[in-house]
């Protein structure tokens, strides 16, 4: 495919070429530049005139539970630990399953691909389900086996862990272009020591990214099984648990000790700024960690703690955030913003070329429509980030795969996927499983 006529952003800090063309053949990208430069179309008999739309890298979203879509809306405006253990426990209890996690993670796909996410790290049960969706719908995935040490819907002899991790990556690795496993530890308060040393020794000797949620909460230390240091961080480092492959998700209760930790081990830290806030987790300490070199990344977290899955309004919130949080309009720009969810992302996530468009990278991008009311006038790519461009994405291309022209998706059955998620839905409907609303009403009574 040939797409010309288009301005196009390589990464978040270049300059944008006015008016540019690119090239792909299978999927990768051969030929990109201005317009005039523009001598040999190749082979290629699809050509697409972009008329002066914007063509930038795919946005990735490196932490999201997609399944749990089907909790979007149950439990709002509740506390973390009571949101999670009368709320959203009870109700993995009575719904989860290898078709839930299937379907569930299919809309959480059409979400992200309709607002330009081209990639998505994913961590929950059934993992080779949430792996086989998401390749179905040609979205890139990095799909992590979660662990817990109680019993699991998909794995619910919790001895059994290590074994199956180990079948979730001989599964995977290096089958599918789309799909990369990886280990999701769920956290040090729901897995031992025992646990967390065995996953990581697996990720280590398989060459896979290990994942953990820390010090999401202020209360997170006192629920640390066996803890061996004085905060979840120094916890983890004691353990051997951090390094370059470690994915820190979260990361928002951290002294000063904690963050000169991450950054000389070189772990990654990824934030997800609109569910600590919707939970009131609190504000993690993105601009210090950037001055310090640590690796920063941002995801959406799962639906049911956000409630989206746009990774616009996600940089939107977490550069305005930090500057509110420091006082300081200068703290953590737009284009820092942009690029933790491209270039920042894709380092995290250990994939090789995604993040930025260039020649011999990967297929993986977006156009945008910015002939809109909000998107002009259109100066820079700062406006990426403070406009919600999400709904003028016109078309995405994954691995040299067009899956969504002209803001429909194309590379599988939408409504299909929403009548099976509504049809889950009453499931939970039906249960006893308290929702928001009867929460409140029990408040009252």
């Amino acid at each position: 495919m040939l797409f010309t006529n288009a301005a196009i952003l390589k990464s978040a800090t270049s300059q944008i070429i006015e008016n540019g063309f690119l090239q792909i053949e299978d999927d990768k990208i051969v030929a990109l530049g201005e317009m005039k430069d523009l001598t040999d179309t190749g082979d290629s008999n699809d050509t697409t005139d972009l008329e002066g739309k914007l063509l930038i890298p795919g946005i990735i979203n490196a932490h999201n539970h997609c399944a749990m879509t089907l909790y979007r809306g149950l439990a709002d405006d509740l506390e973390l630990n009571e949101w999670l253990q009368d709320h959203i426990f009870p109700a993995e209890a009575v719904s989860v399953s290898k078709e839930m996690v299937y379907w569930c993670t299919k809309l959480a796909a059409a979400e992200m691909l309709l607002s330009g996410t081209t990639t998505v790290a994913d961590g929950y049960f059934f993992s080779g389900e949430a792996a086989k969706a998401l390749a179905d719908t040609g979205m890139r995935g990095v799909v992590a086996h979660g662990v817990v040490d109680f019993p699991a819907p998909s794995v619910p002899d919790p001895t059994k862990n290590i074994d199956a991790l180990r079948n979730h990556l001989d599964h995977w690795q290096g089958k599918n272009p789309l799909i990369t496993p990886a280990i999701f530890a769920h956290a040090p308060y729901t897995c031992s020591p025992k646990t967390l040393i065995a996953a990581k020794k697996l990720a280590d000797e398989r060459g896979c990214r290990f994942f953990i949620h820390i010090a999401e909460s202020s209360l997170e230390q006192e629920k640390i099984i066996d803890p061996r240091g004085h905060t979840p961080v120094q916890h983890l480092a004691a353990l051997d648990i951090l390094g370059p492959n470690t994915v820190c998700i979260h990361a928002i209760w951290l002294n000063e000790e904690d963050l000169e930790i991450l950054a000389n081990t070189k772990t990654h830290v990824v934030l997800c700024p609109q569910s600590n806030m919707k939970l009131a987790s609190g504000i993690s300490k993105a601009t210090k960690m950037l001055e310090m070199g640590i690796s920063v990344g941002i995801g959406t977290d799962g639906c049911a703690s956000n409630n989206g899955l746009d990774m616009f309004r996600e940089m939107d919130m977490l550069a305005k955030i930090q500057k509110v949080h420091n006082l300081d309009a200068t703290a953590l720009t737009a284009k820092e913003a942009l690029g933790c969810s491209t270039v920042s992302n894709a380092d995290i996530l250990g994939l090789e070329g995604v993040g930025t468009l260039s020649v011999d990278g990967k297929a993986d991008f977006v156009i945008i429509d910015t002939k809109n009311v909000s998107l002009t006038p259109f100066f820079n790519q700062d406006i990426l980030v403070y406009s919600s461009p999400a709904a003028h994405v016109d078309s995405v291309v994954i691995n040299g795969n067009l899956v969504v022209k002209s803001g429909k998706i194309i590379s599988f059955d939408l409504e299909e996927t929403l009548q099976k998620v509504r049809a889950l839905a009453d499931i939970i409907k039906a249960s006893q499983v308290p929702t928001t609303q009867s929460s409140q009403s029990q408040l009252f009574e």
